[in-house]
């Protein structure tokens, strides 16, 4: 790049490198997320990327426990993906589960 010129970065191309996530296009929950850059990095990290870690585990966590048979309602294939805002995501998550729901609900 010559000095004073431009360089625009996308945003919704972060994480998506074949060269460091293997099938970056494929949702993998389980995935080391080692180098990722969804919460920044080194001095522009987010304060607040702990607390959203601890927040969504256990919200995961007492989801589950609370509706077990909790599932998609269409097969995952079926999912629109919208990947052109800066926000990554579906457009619906369209879930079912089985009735009767457990009494402590």
């Amino acid at each position: 790049m010559e000095a004073g010129g431009f360089l625009i970065a996308a945003l919704s191309s972060a994480n998506r490198d074949e060269r460091a996530f293997p099938d970056p296009d494929r949702l993998d929950l389980t995935r080391k997320a080692a180098g990722h850059v969804a919460f920044g990095f080194g001095p522009h990290q987010c304060l607040g990327q702990q607390l959203a870690r601890v927040e969504l585990q256990e919200v995961f966590t007492r989801l589950y426990r609370r509706i077990p048979t909790l599932r998609l309602a269409v097969p995952f294939e079926e999912l629109e993906f919208r990947d052109n805002t800066l926000v990554y995501g579906v457009t619906a998550l369209p879930v079912t589960w089985d009735t009767p729901l457990p009494s402590e609900i």
